[in-house]
């Protein structure tokens, strides 16, 4: 592709980003073969926010539910929840979670797909009774894992939930998971 000028460009920018909006700015400056700090320009020009700001905007518009600040036991950030249906939380995985051999240690990913889990059943206890995993890739340090809990099935007091975790639009991790709710004994 070759150059385009300024305008051209910020327009194809809007466009990419109204039909694609996780796209990262690696991502853009490679389509539009522009520098990194180029897509950022262009982001604060036209009044765009960062990835994570996008998907926290998005996920607040699509909301219904509880509030989310309930939600601190959760594995990264929540930002989307519909209790008893599915959620939505990112985890900015970092070099203290690497392990001896320069991946991100599995327990965080399970942590990750397990405490959303909980969260999306709505309830004020439970445990994992039975839990199905598969980690599918290696993961790298400063990554946005993008986990999703939906519940497929319920009976009684167990939940059905299947989560998956991606690292863009790669599934990085995947877990199904029978939980079941619990009393709290005081």
């Amino acid at each position: 592709m070759s150059r385009l000028k300024k305008q051209e460009r910020q327009q194809l920018l809007i466009e990419k980003l109204n039909t694609v909006p996780f796209v990262t700015d690696e991502e853009l400056a490679s389509t539009f073969n522009v520098s990194v700090p180029t897509i950022r320009l262009d982001r604060l020009e036209l009044g765009i926010p960062e990835l994570r700001e996008r998907i926290k905007a998005m996920a607040q518009e699509h909301t219904v539910g509880s509030t989310l600040s309930n939600h601190a036991e959760v594995v990264g950030d929540l930002v989307d929840l519909i209790e008893g249906e599915q959620g939505l939380s990112i985890l900015r995985t970092t070099d203290s979670m690497l392990d001896q051999s320069g991946y991100i240690d599995p327990q965080y990913l399970f942590a990750q797909a397990n405490s959303l889990a909980k969260v999306v059943m709505g309830v004020p206890s439970a445990v994992a009774g039975v839990g199905n995993i598969k980690q599918k890739t290696l993961v790298k340090a400063n990554c946005n894992l993008v986990a999703k809990a939906e519940v497929v099935r319920r009976r009684g007091a167990k939940y059905f939930i299947w989560v998956t975790i991606k690292n863009r639009v790669k599934e990085v991790f995947r877990a199904k998971f029978i939980m079941e709710s619990v009393e709290i004994k005081v």
